[in-house]
This record gives structure tokens, sequence and C-alpha cells, in this order.
């Protein structure tokens, strides 16, 4: 070669280096470079007068709290509904926002539904009314439903969290609240069922305070206990109000405090000073001084505290006896913020990640930014339901999708009550609406196209559990239409094909949330089916670091496969804000590896966690570090690397000592205390490690750590050593390591699985 043609072909090269420098020092500049100045956008006096009276809240709660009832209750006093009707069937019509037929026949929630409605209060101070316009999202109890929760409290500005006067902070409740924090929403506390024997208001008080981990204080005292609880004491504004009438439609307000619960009010009103005094500063300094804060100076700690995530009002009821549902509605509109008292947050897509947050206005003229938090199969197409943050979105107007950047046009807007729908013409800032016939997926931002603004999603956990499905008779296309639209509706199913069975095969959060689906495709797409034994969402990872150096070569006949990679993999923990426990990492140094190949190798190592050598489940919790290699100029290619990659890593994970692992469920157990033994030896032949356990009364709570795969038949037998009486919940907590002798009957099935393939 002369040097001309040296010179030739070295100039690619050259080019390449001189762009990748350009790139950088672009990238470099990009990365540091200050934002562009954004256009404020000030609130106008009607923005103001509309967003004070606006609150967007969601009820949230353990199984079994009474959220759907106390949602019925509020729908009916704020004259929504002209009935009350009950959730588990009492009637032949069915809570309101339970508008499925699964949900009325199993008496339990599993979609959240939206509805608004409107609230009157009347100032106790200077006797002024206001009208409130109330969003609310009733959503699900059980964990296999989880994502419901997780969608509406992303888009909501305040929360009640529902406790059982009797049962108090459950497993689920727990679980609630750490959604809760996730989405900084604020809450308030209602303590339902307080007509129920052995209802104790002050224990769940204290029970909020040391297991959820945030100060609080009852802002009401019972009037009366269990069946004769018929009213509340206002703590904050010093009065007793009552139910009266049919169906406590009819609210009665006394200065005078019954004589005989006088002295626990003024208890319980100085504990909430002292509360507040914790939490606020204006109290504290009145506390410190032994001067007495005024009604209103209470009421405006209150509202303060909660804003600020420091402090949870509790409120006492029963919505099954229609009683003191009324004063928790004021409590909604007095404590809980408007859409513009929280900070909102997006991210200018034009400008690099590390870029600092765009602050969203509710301004009914700024740029519209919304997000699509759900989406639902309706008579008419898609129902995609909507949040809209800033701006004004219109029927008939253009939006943009902020993550394929498509143009569609809004043909209907509707605001939801449930199942049923009623059509505007456009929607502003803080409020909640569907839109039909836009093409979307769950968590995506839309704008007018004047900005380039995309908000966070919501937090999706992953399926522990699968079950292999297929269609009885003959193949319908339904089948798949089905597990389509079930899996875009719902990011926790999950639906894949065994490559080695070619069974359909899929996931979700437990047994019911699976059982549920395969029930919704015969009612509604007419497709019977028949599924296999639940499979357990097995893990496998390494417990030491091992070192590689892995050479992939093959010739055949013209250009070869040549590739070498060096390294090590090591073990790595779950990264809290990211959710990530996988990473690769590249430390070459010199060019030994041209960098071009690097994604090969990084799409190579991400390729072979998909499917470990152990039981063929995917691998987590491992750190590839590449540290050299080398390369033919003519033989080496992407495809060599990839190859290469995978080869060693398979050859670094036998050597690196590989676990697997099984997923671990937070077991809640609660029945009658004479079952107590049966109940901890049930639990004790599963393996299971009790962690708490409450008596309380006649009736007592088991909480314990049981593996998954341990759970199976657990209903049945929980029935059986309980008369029927027991029940159980359970939710996701970790994966841990397996018993050595299970780890080798899962091993030994897995091979004999592919002997079985080979043959």
């Amino acid at each position: 070669m002369g040097p001309s043609e040296f010179m030739l072909w070295l100039r690619p090269a050259a080019l390449r280096c001189s762009w990748r420098r350009r790139a950088a020092s672009t990238a470099a500049a990009l990365a540091h470079k200050e934002p562009p100045p954004q256009p404020q956008y000030t609130l106008s006096d009607k923005d103001i007068q509309r967003l004070t009276v606006q609150r967007n809240i969601g009820v949230s709660a353990h199984i079994d709290s009474g959220k759907t009832t106390l949602t019925e209750r509020i729908l009916f006093y704020t004259g929504r509904i002209r009935e009350i009707h009950e959730v588990r069937g009492r009637d032949s019509v069915g809570a309101k926002m339970d508008s499925m037929d699964l949900e009325r026949e199993k008496g339990i929630t599993i979609q959240s539904a939206a509805t608004f409605c409107d609230w009157e209060t009347t100032d106790p101070i200077d006797g002024s009314k206001q009208k409130y316009a109330v969003n609310i999202i009733d959503t699900p109890g059980h964990v296999d439903f989880t994502i419901e929760v997780e969608r509406a409290l992303r888009v909501l500005d305040g929360a009640i969290l529902v406790l059982c006067a009797v049962a108090g902070v459950q497993s689920q409740t727990t679980t609630v609240d750490r959604q809760m924090r996730r989405y900084g929403v604020p809450r308030i506390s209602f303590v339902n069922k307080m007509d129920r024997p052995g209802a104790n208001p002050w224990r769940i008080v204290s029970q909020i305070r040391s297991k959820l981990r945030i100060p609080a204080a009852a802002v009401q005292v019972p009037i009366g206990v269990e069946d004769g609880f018929n009213g509340v004491v206002d703590l904050v504004h010093w009065r007793a109000i009552y139910n009266q009438g049919q169906k406590g439609i009819d609210v009665v307000v006394a200065d005078e405090i019954p004589e005989s619960i006088l002295e626990l009010a003024k208890e319980k009103r100085t504990e909430l000073i002292e509360q507040l005094a914790e939490v606020d500063e204006e109290i504290g300094e009145l506390f410190l001084n032994d001067e007495l804060p005024s009604n209103s100076q209470i009421a405006a700690a209150i509202r303060r505290a909660t804003i600020g995530l420091r402090f949870s009002p509790v409120f006492l009821g029963s919505a099954i006896k229609n009683t003191a549902i009324q004063p928790l509605l004021d409590g909604v509109c007095a404590y809980l913020p408007n859409p513009s008292e929280l900070d909102v947050v997006a991210h200018d897509t034009n400008l690099p990640i590390t870029a600092p947050p765009v602050p969203l206005q509710p301004a009914a003229d700024a740029p519209l930014v919304g997000l699509a938090f759900k989406l639902e199969e309706g008579r008419f197409g898609q129902l995609t339901y909507m949040r809209v943050y800033q701006g004004t979105l219109k029927k008939a107007s253009l939006i943009f999708n902020a993550r394929t950047g498509k143009k569609v046009k809004v043909p209907r807007l509707v605001r939801m009550h449930s199942n049923e729908m009623e059509d505007i013409e456009s929607i502003g800032p803080g409020e909640i609406c569907a839109i039909f016939g836009v093409e979307c997926s769950s968590g995506d931002t839309f704008t007018d196209g004047s900005s380039s603004y995309s908000m966070t999603s919501m937090f999706v956990p992953e399926p522990v559990i699968s079950l292999a499905i297929k269609s009885t008779g003959i193949e319908s296309p339904n089948f798949s239409r089905a597990l389509n639209r079930f899996q875009k509706e719902d990011p926790t199913f999950r639906v894949h094909l065994d490559h080695e069975s070619k069974e359909t095969i899929i996931s979700g959060m437990g047994e019911l949330h699976l059982e549920i689906y395969v029930e919704r495709m015969r009612r509604e797409y007419n497709v019977d089916c028949v599924t296999g034994k639940p499979r357990v969402a097995f893990r496998e990872a390494i417990s030491k670091r091992s070192d590689f150096i892995y050479v992939h070569k093959k010739q055949t006949g013209g250009a070869g496969q040549y590739a070498k990679v060096a390294g090590y993999i090591e073990p790595m923990e779950k990264d809290p804000d990211t959710g990530k426990d996988s990473a690769f990492e590249s430390v070459i140094m010199g060019g030994t590896i041209p960098s071009n190949y690097i994604p090969a190798i990084e799409k190579g190592f991400f390729e072979a966690l998909e499917k470990g050598t152990l039981t063929g489940n995917p691998i987590t919790g491992v750190r590839f570090v590449l540290t050299d290699g080398g390369y033919h100029i003519v033989d080496s290619s992407e495809l060599a690397f990839r190859n290469a990659t995978i080869g060693a890593f398979r050859e670094a994970f036998r050597a690196a000592a590989p676990i697997v692992l099984e997923p671990i469920m937070k077991v809640e157990v609660v029945a009658p205390g004479e079952f107590q033994n049966n109940v901890i030896g049930g639990l004790n032949t599963r393996r299971g490690t009790i962690v708490d356990s409450e008596v309380r009364d006649d009736e007592f709570t088991a909480i314990a750590d049981v593996a998954l795969n341990d759970m199976f038949g657990y209903s049945n037998q929980l029935r059986g050593s309980t008369q029927g009486k027991g029940e159980f919940s359970m939710e996701y907590k970790m994966h841990a390591p397996t018993l050595a002798h299970t780890q080798r009957e899962l091993e030994e099935a897995y091979k004999k699985a592919l002997l079985a393939k080979q043959k």
C-alpha cells in the first residue's frame, strides 16, 4: 500500500475520530449549558378562583376497609346519585363505583373508577358558604391490582386513607402509604367501621404514628361507641355533629358537647395541639408561650402541615351506618390541597437529562401539558383517562404525544362518572377527563406542540407469578385480541411465548389477578381458556466476583468471526432510585476494542441475562465490567462480539457461585384468637418466618414472610383450620435465595426438560 493509498484508508478513521471529538465536546457543552429561560405564566384571577375550589382526591386502603362503601355515601350526600347501594350484592344494583359484573359478584374493586361531584361547605366561624368541585378516584384494595392505586395516586393532589377501626394498619395499608410517599400525596386518615364491636380509634391513631411513621392526631372524638355510635365531636371548631333523618342525610350541629365525653374531648384537643406544635412553627411558638391557639389557627395549621406532608388529621365515622361522612367531606375541602398548591414539574426533552426540571403552572392560557394515566376499552374505542396539569384541552383540538411525536385530534371529550360519561367541550388545568379515539400508552404525556415537555410516568412493579394459557375449542382471533388489550390497559399484566414449549404465558401480580383476566376473557370476548399450573417468577444471580477472558473464533470459508473480551462480573445491589439491578460498564483504554463494537457487547450482556443456565429463568443483580479485549481488522463484527460476550458471561456465571432466587411474600393472616396455634402451625409448615403478631380482644393478626412457591393452596388450608373464619392477604416483598435442596430440584427439572426437548 503506497503513502497516498494509506492516507485515503486512514482518512475515514480520522474523520470518525474528529466527529466523535466534536460530538463529545458538544454533549459536554450541552450538559453544562444552562437551560433557556422558560416563559412564566402567572395565574389569572379567574384561574385562582377556579383552582381554589378544585379538589382531586383518591380513596385508598387495605382490603375490606370500606373504600367503595365510603365513596357511595360521598356520592349520595353530594347529590351525585339518588340512592345508596351496597357493595356485596345486598341488592340487585350494587355500588355505583363497582361497575363491572365481576366486581359486584365478588364484592371487590378490580379497576379504579373516576367520578366527580360538588360539595357545599359552611364556614363554622363566619357562616359563609363555599361550593367545591371534587374529582374522586376509588381504588382497589387487593395488592394484585396495585397498579390501579399507583396510577391513581400519580395524578391526584390528595387522598383519603381509610382504616378499619378494629383491624387498623394492615399490610396493604403500609403499601398504600409507601405509594403516597412515592408521589408526595398529602392524606387525611379516616377510621371507618366505628360501629363494629372492638372499635378502638386511639389504637389506630397510635399505629399511624408508629407503623406509618407520620405524625397524626384525631380531629374528632366519637359520640357513643359500637352500636351506640351516632356522631362526633369536632375538636377543631369545638362542636358536636350528629346525623339524623333517612340515611343520615340531615346534619345537626350543636355547640354543647355531651357531658359524658367532655373530659375525653378536652384531652384529645390538647393532644391535637401538642402534635401540631411539633410540625408547625406558629402553633409551636404559641405552645411554648403557654398560649392557646384559636380554632381558625388550629385549622390553618392542620392545612399547612397536611399539605407539607408533615401531618395527617384523623377523622372517625361509619360509612355503612351513614354517620360522620359529611364532616369528612368538609375536611377534604378544608385540609387537602388544590391543584395550585403542589409543585408539579416536567422534563424538557430538548435539554440533557441532567437539566433541572421545568415547573408547570396550572394556568388556562399556558401551553397544554397532560398525562394519560389509564386506558380502557370502551364501547366507542379506546378510552384514555387524562389529568391536565397546564393549559386547556378542547374538543376537536390537535394534541401531540411527547413520546412518539404523533399528532392526533381529540374527537370526543368526556367527564367520567364510573361507567357513565358526560360530554364536555373543554377542560382546564387541574382537572381529570377522558378522551376517545386517541392511540397511546399508559404514562404518555400530551402537549399542544408548542413545548417539548414530558412528565415522569408511574412506577410499575414486576410480575411475580405466571400461568400457561390456551383457548379451548376453535382458535379465535379474540384470544390474541383480548391479551393485547389487557396488556395495554394493565402494565403489570405481561404476555410472552415460551420458545421451548410454544405455550402462551401470562404473568401478573398474583393468582387472583390472573384469575380475573381469564374470567374477563370468557365474559367479554367469549373465549374459554384452560390454564396450567402457576409458575413462580424465579430469578438467578451470582454470589461472588468472577473474571473472564474469552475468545470467539469461527472460520467458515470467506470472512470468519473473531472477537476477544476480558473483564469480570460481580454482584450488584438494586439501585433504590432507578430500580435497576444490572449494569454494563466499559473501562476499555487504548482502543483494544473499537468503540463501535461496545454497544454490541452491551447488547450481548443483556441478552445473556434473559435466560440463566441453572433453571432457564432471567438473571438479576449482575454488573458486567469490560476491561480489555482484541479484534481482527477483517473478521471482527458486531455479531462476533455479541456472541463472544454471551459465551464469556456464561463461562464466568458458572464460576461465580450462581444461586436461584425466589419471591418472598409478606403474608398477613387475620383469624379468631382460638385458632392462633393452627394458623402459626400452618405458616411454619410452609417455611414461613413470623415477623409480627398482635392479639386484640377475640381476634389476632400474624404477619409472616413466606416463599410464594409455598403459598399455593393456602386459602383452602386456612379455611379448613379456622372453620372458614380466617382470611389472609399477601404482597411481594423481595427475592431471596432458595434452599439448597429446592435449587437442586429446580436445576434437575430444567435439565430433564432440555433432554426431553433434544429427544
